[in-house]
């Protein structure tokens, strides 16, 4: 079995509640999403998806994911696409870096050969844990009023995960952790999420004068090396982020027990092949996580829902819904919550198939 297409679709994602607001002013209203179609010479088709959070959250454009496509793909014509780890050798040498590029292409590519084993990509990935998995909301930044609304409105729709989006005043944080924490009940979680957006002396404010509440305290500094001053300053959970971009990174974290969570973002690490390596290796070292990727829809859901159901239950501290954010479906077949939680499809491969009418046509077309 050999490519012999691969291609690329865009599609524009609307949030439901009309905008996404985090740290430093940054708000995204409508996500440019690429669907990644790869085709086999057997007539297989398999189907990735990249959606970077918009030029200023991560060394990602949704652009550039088109671009490097274009670049990469004349590359890997004529490679069998079941050799994930051939394949991933073949696509870091054509292209240095950019691993968001490669991420729809291994996804893809995951698709296809659950498809050839007649298995849903999850039990490929090493097993399906339980029957299904908790998940998270993440609270878009606004007052500590709204943020609470917000948390009590998707409490009654079954999540128990609450990732409030701080990193801005130290004090209003202060006050959006404190009046989100008095909603809770026993069994739910509390995630403050600073994405980067503290000064390490605001992160010492906040971590301090919230000492009594039980909260995580989620990558509130921008440099590994100021996360880790943080962390050494608080017996709070810690969470780190956007600092763990590849293996060397989440051994480093490990060996300096700078985290006891961390976030494993699928194209940040270049696909379900790298992810599922950074997942065995947390999983090795006794580190929980977060599995989700930076934005995406039907596709993207679909991956994140067959890497958390074969990742551990205990290990698993939460995952992501992001096609519930959004206002498009891009695929039918995609995952869907059910009262804050999910699970992955027992269809062969991703279980899911693009809706024509949505992703319209081909962008990029390499064959």
């Amino acid at each position: 079995m050999k490519i012999k297409r691969i291609a690329a679709y865009q599609v524009d994602l609307p949030l439901h509640e009309g905008s996404y607001k985090w740290s430093g002013g940054k708000s995204v209203e409508v996500f440019d999403s690429t669907i990644v179609e790869v085709e086999t010479d057997k007539g297989m088709i398999g189907y990735g998806e990249v959606c970077p959070l918009g030029p200023f959250y991560l060394p990602a454009y949704a652009e550039g994911v088109r671009a490097g496509i274009k670049e990469l793909a004349p590359h890997l014509l004529g490679s069998d696409p079941r050799q994930l780890d051939v394949l991933n050798r073949r696509m870091d040498a054509a292209l240095k870096g950019h691993p968001y590029v490669k991420s729809g292409i291994d996804m893809a590519c995951w698709d296809i050969l659950g498809q050839v084993a007649a298995l849903p990509v999850c039990e490929l990935l090493g097993g399906r844990y339980g029957d299904d998995f908790v998940l998270y909301r993440a609270i878009s930044q606004e007052s500590p009023d709204q943020m609470a609304e917000k948390v009590a409105g998707y409490r009654d729709q079954g999540y128990r995960r609450f990732q409030l989006k701080v990193g801005a005043d130290p004090q209003m944080d202060i006050e959006r952790i404190r009046m989100v924490s008095n909603l809770l009940e026993p069994g739910d979680k509390l995630i403050a999420d600073a994405n980067t957006g503290w000064l390490m002396h605001e992160a010492a404010r906040v971590v301090r004068a919230v000492d009594d509440v039980d909260v995580y305290i989620e990558q509130p500094c921008l440099t590994y090396e100021e996360c880790l001053s943080i962390r050494q300053r608080t017996s709070h959970p810690f969470v780190l982020d956007e600092v763990v971009n590849d293996i060397d990174m989440l051994l480093r974290g490990h060996a300096d027990r700078a985290m006891d969570v961390v976030n494993i973002k699928i194209s940040k690490f270049g696909g379900l092949t790298k992810a599922r390596l950074a997942r065995d290796l947390c999983v090795a070292m006794g580190v929980a996580m977060t599995i989700e990727d930076s934005w995406g829809g039907d596709i993207t859901t679909a991956a994140i829902a067959h890497l958390a159901h074969s990742t551990p239950s205990e290990f698993l501290f939460t995952a992501t819904d992001f096609n519930s954010y959004v206002t498009v479906s891009t695929a039918e077949g995609a995952p869907q919550r059910d009262s804050g939680r999910m699970s992955a499809s027992s269809s062969p491969g991703l279980g899911i198939q693009p809706r024509g009418d949505v992703i319209g046509a081909r962008l990029v077309d390499v064959h």
